[in-house]
């Protein structure tokens, strides 16, 4: 996994907005976070990269947009690593106190779109997630990224 420190490149300050909806047959979860972070391109890859505080502890999340594959590498109080490649099938771990779960990704679309002075964008990801080899559901993620000003 990177760390944090590993990623030298100019980073901008930006205000992220993640929303992920998790269909599962008939049922619909949202999830919503806002927050700041960094925004970054370093060789051919963009990253964005945040911190969220929750009661179990802090979580660190690195997300890698290269041209034909992403990545999200989560760790702290969750530690999680899930793989996109469009229409394939990408193995990924979700570490817990209980074990470690088997997950795969069968990524459906996945687009970054940024303006052109490329301070702000969104990163549109579909998927399906698989864990243990069980069907979890299709998960919609969008982050919406915009420089914050000083």
């Amino acid at each position: 996994m990177l760390p944090l420190s590993a990623l030298s490149a100019e980073q901008v300050p930006v205000k992220i907005h993640v929303t992920t909806h998790i269909y599962n047959g008939k049922n619909k979860e949202s999830i919503e976070w806002i927050g700041f972070g960094q925004y970054l391109e370093k060789d051919n890859s963009k990253y964005i990269k945040y911190e969220e505080i929750i009661e179990e502890g802090s979580i660190k999340t690195i997300i890698k947009i290269a041209e034909k594959e992403g990545l999200i590498l989560r760790s702290g109080a969750v530690k999680m690593r899930l793989s996109f490649m469009l229409n394939k099938l990408r193995n990924g771990s979700y570490e817990s106190p209980y074990g470690v779960f088997q997950l795969v990704t069968d990524t459906k679309r996945m687009t970054l779109e940024k303006s052109p002075n490329h301070t702000s964008g969104t990163f549109d990801l579909l998927y399906d997630l698989k864990m243990q080899g069980n069907q979890n559901g299709t998960y919609h993620m969008t982050i919406i990224f915009k420089e914050e000003k000083k």
